[in-house]
């Protein structure tokens, strides 16, 4: 099964954050990352005063595949805001899941909000 990684699992091995060792490992099988949540860790590295040279480095050591994103992947976005809503998911987290729906993947996040969804996807919280 094709694991899909949210932002925050890729921050968390790229910082060494609680958690990582489970990314590590996941990456030993060639993960997913959505072009969405790619675009939230480069912005999170920017923040953290990663140049863009850095930025483009540490992603592409990261290794991990970014698929397209289409007009199908947006709508089940979008009827994932109902069964999310009540936990706070982001848009990027509902891009992330909706990735790994069409896939029949399963997510790795560290976001704690996650736990407990029942949204048609295997979730692990990481942390």
């Amino acid at each position: 099964m094709t694991v899909v990684l949210d932002s925050s699992a890729v921050l968390a091995a790229i910082f060494g954050e609680p958690g990582s060792e489970a990314v590590a490992e996941a990456l030993e099988a060639g993960p997913v990352v959505g072009p969405v949540n790619l675009a939230e860790v480069a912005a999170k590295l920017i923040d953290a005063g990663f140049s863009d040279e850095d930025l483009q480095r540490t992603v592409e050591a990261f290794g991990a595949l970014s698929p397209d994103f289409d007009v199908r992947h947006g709508l089940e976005a979008g009827r994932l805001r109902k069964a999310t809503r009540a936990s706070g998911l982001s848009l990027g987290d509902r891009c992330c899941l909706a990735l790994a729906k069409s896939i029949g993947g399963r997510v790795l996040t560290a976001d704690r909000a996650w736990a407990g969804l029942d949204v048609g996807v295997e979730i692990e919280v990481i942390r």
